[in-house]
């Protein structure tokens, strides 16, 4: 008997110009990078020949190439959804991890203390993101019963996601979960209440430096 499942293949988008210099580049819209092109390319040969039914992405320029690699060998165009948008650092924004450990000292250590719960001036806790995320990934795979589907966003909106969907304390996501550039994530759902992870930051696509 055919399997009903839905399946969910979750990716982070490929490297970028701000991840080349180490800026944190959450709300920012930076283009992917000569090695996050061929990083999303790889994952795109990969899945070539994988079944893909329809396709999804945060509207973020680094999320939306990656997501048409993966998306050209299928002729398919991804839905572009605000809901799976990077987290927002706020004023860190285009600062290097150094300048703000430097000059937000007292800031950094309660972000790294608290992810969930803080964020910098300006910025979105991760609960706020994980409220957006969750029921959008939610709304996709009702809408897709039985088919699979591309999912392409963000480092820290995939942790929260698969905390979620885990049941892992979203609390350490920034501690307990990789997710390396243009990584896969393989989520298979009974139905929407249901989730089974079954993959989590496969990067066997390329090999890293």
């Amino acid at each position: 008997m055919a399997s009903t499942s839905t399946v969910i293949y979750l990716v982070r988008h490929g490297g970028t110009t701000a991840s080349d210099a180490n800026l944190f580049a959450g709300a920012s819209d930076p283009e992917l990078s000569d090695a996050g092109r061929a990083q999303a390319a790889a994952l795109g040969k990969r899945l070539s020949t994988a079944r893909i039914d329809a396709a999804y992405c945060s509207d973020m320029k680094r999320a939306i190439a990656t997501a048409q690699a993966v998306c050209a060998p299928h002729n398919l165009t991804p839905t572009h959804l605000p809901a799976l948008r990077e987290i927002n650092h706020g004023h860190w924004e285009g600062q290097t991890q150094k300048n703000v450990q430097e000059k937000f000292a007292d800031e950094y250590k309660a972000w790294t203390a608290d992810p969930l719960g803080y964020a910098p001036p300006g910025g979105e806790i991760g609960l706020s993101v994980l409220a957006r995320s969750l029921p959008a990934v939610t709304q996709i795979v009702r809408q897709h019963a039985g088919q699979t589907v591309l999912v392409v966003s963000h480092t820290a909106t995939n942790r929260l996601l698969l905390c979620g969907l885990a049941g892992i304390d979203p609390r350490r996501y920034r501690d307990r979960l990789g997710q390396d550039f243009a990584c896969l994530n393989i989520i298979e759902f009974k139905d929407p209440a249901t989730p089974r992870v079954v993959r989590v930051n496969d990067i066997s696509h390329y090999s890293q430096p």
